[in-house]
């Protein structure tokens, strides 16, 4: 099936499942509209607009099918609109501006749904970010009315935060009074480690379900200024001037059209032009192989552009992001992902050359962070992660930046036939074009910024390596041979998939990240531990919990032991 603007949510079989195209003629939630070198995009939630039936969208509240669209419009900022170098989020609605996640869509949705939900409003705020420091997409949250929550973290990811002083427009993170959850997780994270909030005053923040006016949230540094309602729009014109001039964004004002993709779905997986994502529902796994281009890529910058969407590495980033996205949303007992490589060599190589050789270029600088934020997810998803180096394999460069996001690497060893055995390549992408959460290379954390062992790295760069000597390096975890291979891989998958899922999750996010953390590990840590357990309390989603009795006038009966 082609996924060329449907609904986001569709039937395949008895299933009910999500998809994350779409494309702004069918927004029902967000306006963009661009002048010059300004994107502005406007929320005004149809309230019968949700993606799941049983609640309504009120206060200019949000729920999955909100942020999809949002997730589309900044990246058609990015892609469609390269000249853009400030993108300004208001409101369409008079004294609300964001009231956060939907209170009622959160109670009634399962446990899985309310976290994955989490996860992606989270790493769409990431992104934000992630363009602004990489791309120089600058971006100011010009708040007019109440900003509540989920909202707030919006506003937060923003580099600038200005707010019309009427004496109604608030911010707030009210979790912890009103439904007895963590405060935005990412939220409660930014504003102490982004906007260097104290913690007692954020404290006080985060337990008051009023929220702050205009000149005590610029004393107490949750917002940068703000104005009376006529100089309102002078304010703002600054606050554009002041990031515009930030900005290091250099593009055309026409960009390249982001296309639908080309991919199918069906019972036994999703399949891209890229890549392939097969599943074993008995098995409960997932095999993500992905395809080096057959052939070579455009190499020069007018022939890229004119590939546009289909230029091979674009192609990859956003298939790669869909795979994702499809797979936790739509798959949640499918607990282990083994990830494989087919194709040439040469070819990914090649793809690695033209990133490198144009990177100042507007649509390769773009594609390198698409790319990135795509690994980056990968970092973060909740499932076992294998790699399999085995014959027909291509992990060089790229490729192999997914090999080290995975929590183990096994790889094929052939000493009686070493020509044929498969072969593993560094190349210069790996170290430094796709830093992950944590700022570091991949390489750097797989080997704790160990200098020597990086040193050594580096000199082998470009030479293809045995799996004898891609276990002496460290690069691989395991080498079986040809007669033990299928077996040791068979064993390893099966005892993988008998343990508690629960437990995975937490082990996993605390290995993968090792050695200092930064916000955004910090985010996805309180995501997979804090929320996580938060959301299966009684205190919060019990019969009497605090969300599961949000608006009925009831008030919530906690279990008043700590934990």
């Amino acid at each position: 099936m082609n996924t060329a603007y449907e609904p986001l949510l569709f039937k395949q079989g008895e299933r009910e499942l999500v998809r994350f195209g779409t494309h702004p003629s069918r927004y029902q939630h967000w306006t963009l509209g661009v002048e010059g070198d300004v994107a502005r995009l406007k929320l005004d939630i149809n309230e019968d607009g949700g993606i799941l039936p049983g609640y309504k969208l009120k206060l200019n509240s949000y729920d999955l099918g909100v942020d999809i669209e949002l997730h589309d419009a900044i990246n058609r900022v990015r892609f469609e609109h390269p000249g853009v170098k400030v993108l300004v989020f208001e409101s369409g609605k008079e004294k609300i501006w964001c009231s956060g996640a939907n209170i009622y869509m959160l109670g009634l949705s399962s446990h899985g749904w309310k976290v994955n939900f989490c996860k992606f409003t989270n790493e769409t705020r990431n992104g934000l970010e992630d363009s602004s420091l990489h791309e120089g997409l600058k971006s100011l949250a010009a708040v007019t009315g109440a900003c509540a929550g989920g909202g707030y973290e919006l506003a937060l990811a923003c580099d600038r935060i200005v707010m019309i002083d009427d004496r109604n427009s608030t911010v707030s993170l009210p979790e912890v009074p009103l439904l007895g959850v963590l405060p935005g997780t990412g939220g409660l994270t930014r504003v102490v480690d982004k906007r260097k909030v104290r913690r007692d005053l954020a404290d006080i923040f985060s337990t008051t379900s009023e929220g702050v006016r205009a000149d005590r949230a610029v004393e107490w540094k949750l917002i940068d200024a703000h104005a009376k309602p006529q100089q309102f729009p002078q304010l703002v014109d600054a606050q554009i001037a002041l990031l515009r001039g930030q900005s290091t964004r250099q593009g055309p004002d026409q960009g390249i059209e982001l296309s639908p993709l080309q991919m199918r779905i069906d019972e036994d997986g999703y399949h891209y032009t890229t890549l392939d994502a097969s599943i074993d529902r008995a098995g409960r796994i997932a095999t993500l192989t992905v395809s080096a281009p057959a052939s070579a890529i455009e190499s020069t910058p007018d022939a890229l552009v004119a590939a546009g969407a289909n230029w091979w590495p674009l192609r990859l980033a956003r298939e790669l992001d869909d795979a994702i996205l499809n797979l936790r949303t739509n798959e949640p007992e499918i607990g282990t992902w083994v990830i494989k490589t087919r194709g040439q060599a040469q070819g990914v190589a090649q793809a690695d050359a033209v990133l490198q050789a144009h990177k100042s270029h507007w649509l390769v600088r773009e594609t390198l962070g698409a790319l990135r934020r795509s690994l980056a997810r990968l970092d973060v998803t909740s499932r076992s992660l294998i790699a399999l180096v085995d014959q027909g394999s291509c992990f060089t460069g790229m490729f192999y930046e997914l090999a080290l996001a995975c929590d183990r690497i096994y790889m094929l060893d052939l000493p009686d036939a070493p020509d044929a055995a498969p072969m593993l390549q560094l190349g210069d992408a790996n170290f430094g074009l796709y830093p992950a959460v944590n700022g570091l290379t991949r390489l750097q954390t797989r080997f704790n910024e160990d200098a020597p062992t990086l040193a050594q790295l580096q000199s082998v760069t470009g030479q293809t390596l045995r799996a004898d000597q891609a276990l002496a390096l460290g690069l691989v975890t395991l080498t079986p041979d040809d007669i033990d291979w299928d077996d040791e891989i068979r064993i390893m998958l099966e005892e993988r998939a008998s343990l508690s899922p629960d437990a995975l999750t937490g082990m996993e996010a605390s290995l993968r990240f090792p050695g200092k953390e930064t916000m955004h590990t910090r985010i996805f840590g309180r995501l997979s531990a804090w929320q996580n357990w938060i959301f299966i309390r009684p205190n919060a989603v019990g019969e009497d919990g605090a969300l599961k009795l949000f608006g009925t006038g009831k008030k919530a009966k906690f279990d008043w032991k700590r934990v």
